[in-house]
């Protein structure tokens, strides 16, 4: 089984330096938009491939990363400086020595392939002349494309090393694409030997309805009927995938997106080494979802690499094999990256919105659920748009756990505004308890009072004439503080209800407002 260990890009995409190590069988990258997960399956289906012409359809300038050629014009715009866009995957022992070599980035002795575009030291002359012109004209016309193992030996898409297939079921409707997915498929399953074949009789056949069935048709007019035979119309064109006689294209959308997945997973024939799946849960209902995931489990002769933002894929896969990504920087990070005991709480509690958290570049985090349902309502009031606006996103995880959160955003770049609660003793509880929790991304909110230990007794000092006025009446054993503390969700929910406007919010709740939206 071919195996990629580990991927390195430099100047792809959004990505100036990238270096993920990889899982045996199961990748899934999760991530908010832009945050680069679609292009890492891309960078590796490029790779894979060998193919000039994908590059070139897609084009370099689409490619190279906007800030290497920002940093280039920054720095006086010196040929020598020119950027370079390089892919390089590295692989297990594979046995073949074609494969092996320290032609890489990191120089070590591994098996690999590798994508280079750099300027084309042919044009070097040319390149120079662009470069003396006045503005910002990069010479990307100028870029040579080439597909290279570590042993230093070029390979194309007709001498390529891998068997995969790039399923993106948000091109459900592509019809190239979906001509592209079937070509592959048809390739995994017969080998060439077997396709030579299929074309020959296939072509015979062609050649007996034109002969035979359009003969009588054809007898007598000067011009004749005739069936296509040029590259645009053959075997691999014409053929296409059915279930129960009924051609793939004429299923719905849903049905469409399961067959393509679940096929290029099935392990009974089909020859792939590596199969990407760009958001696989696109256009399923719950329960295709689940039956997607179940074909996943089964699939243990193939790599499977994911790019996805649903939390039922990530948490019924594992999140052990999720690679997480974040919009705000550039690497990534893994449970494993994390301490210990943070990394077994994300393990044994994954509905905790771990990636909700993930797929945020700010959020506000909060003990419970009565700030929770005010929150949103007292950030309206300060900042005047409402917190998506500004793509800042409120979770509740409770108090015990805000380290762990942070442990696990130590690599994401994520901005945080934790609004908690002093518990009694705020030099003990806030300022000695989060010493180690020091980041300019990361703020720690709470009273510095320790008699206004918690979100209720600061909401009700600094709001006693609403709260005596709302939950006074009818109190005979407990005082209006007591009841609150009691029944602090359907409190908070009155509130916002009834007094959502007029309540004064205590003022370390509007510093982490005022901090997370600056």
């Amino acid at each position: 089984m071919k195996i990629i260990n580990r991927v390195i890009l430099q100047n792809f995409k959004r990505f100036e330096s990238f270096d993920t190590p990889l899982n045996q069988t199961l990748n899934i990258f999760i991530g908010d938009n832009e945050s680069g997960k679609s292009s890492i399956l891309e960078a590796i289906d490029i790779a894979l491939s060998g193919s000039r012409s994908k590059v070139e359809t897609i084009g370099i300038s689409n490619l190279l990363n906007k800030n290497a050629v920002r940093a280039f014009f920054d720095a006086g715009k010196h040929y020598a400086q020119l950027p370079k866009m390089i892919i390089e995957v590295y692989l297990n022992d594979t046995g073949n020595s074609d494969l092996n070599g320290d032609n890489n980035l990191l120089g070590i002795n591994s098996d690999g392939l590798s994508l280079i575009c750099e300027p084309n030291i042919q044009f070097s002359k040319d390149i120079k002349t662009v470069l003396e012109q006045d503005g910002e004209n990069f010479p990307y016309e100028f870029y040579s494309i080439s597909f290279k193992t570590f042993d230093d030996r070029s390979y194309s898409g007709f001498n390529k090393y891998f068997n995969h297939v790039l399923l993106d079921n948000s091109q459900i409707n592509n019809e190239y694409a979906t001509k592209s997915y079937v070509k592959k498929l048809f390739h995994g399953n017969a080998d060439v030997a077997s396709r030579s074949v299929f074309e020959n009789q296939y072509r015979g056949l062609k050649k007996h309805f034109q002969h035979d069935i359009l003969g009588e048709l054809n007898d007598g007019l000067p011009y004749q009927f005739a069936i296509k035979s040029n590259s645009k119309s053959n075997l691999e064109t014409d053929i296409t995938i059915t279930e129960e006689d009924i051609e793939i294209e004429n299923r719905g959308k849903g049905r469409q997106c399961f067959i393509k997945t679940d096929f290029a997973l099935d392990k009974s024939k089909i020859a792939l080494d590596t199969v990407l799946l760009e958001e696989p849960e696109n256009h399923l209902s719950h329960n295709y979802t689940l039956q997607l995931i179940d074909s996943i489990k089964a699939t243990g002769d193939k790599q499977v690499f994911i790019a996805t933002h649903s939390n039922m894929i990530a948490a019924r896969l594992g999140l052990k094999e999720c690679i997480m990504l974040n919009s705000s920087g550039t690497n990534s990070i893994r449970l494993n990256d994390i301490d210990e005991t943070s990394s077994r709480f994300f393990m044994k509690a994954p509905d905790n919105n771990v990636l909700q958290f993930v797929m945020s570049p700010k959020v506000i985090l909060v003990e419970g659920d009565a700030e929770f349902i005010l929150m949103e309502s007292f950030f309206q009031r300060i900042i005047g748009v409402e917190p998506h606006q500004l793509n800042i996103h409120i979770i509740s995880v409770g108090g015990k756990t805000f380290k762990r959160y942070l442990d696990l955003a130590r690599n994401l770049n994520i901005r945080i505004a934790v609004i908690t609660d002093n518990d009694g003793t705020y030099d003990k509880n806030i300022d000695h308890n989060y010493r180690e929790y020091i980041s300019p991304n990361w703020l720690i909110s709470a009273d510095q009072n320790d008699d206004r230990y918690t979100f209720e007794v600061s909401l009700y000092h600094d709001n006693e004439d609403i709260c005596d006025e709302l939950f006074g009446p009818g109190r005979t054993k407990l005082t209006v503080l007591e009841y609150m503390l009691q029944n602090k969700a359907e409190c908070a929910f009155r509130l916002l209800e009834e007094k959502a406007e007029e309540l004064v919010i205590p003022e370390y709740i509007q510093k982490a407002i005022a901090w997370i939206s600056a």
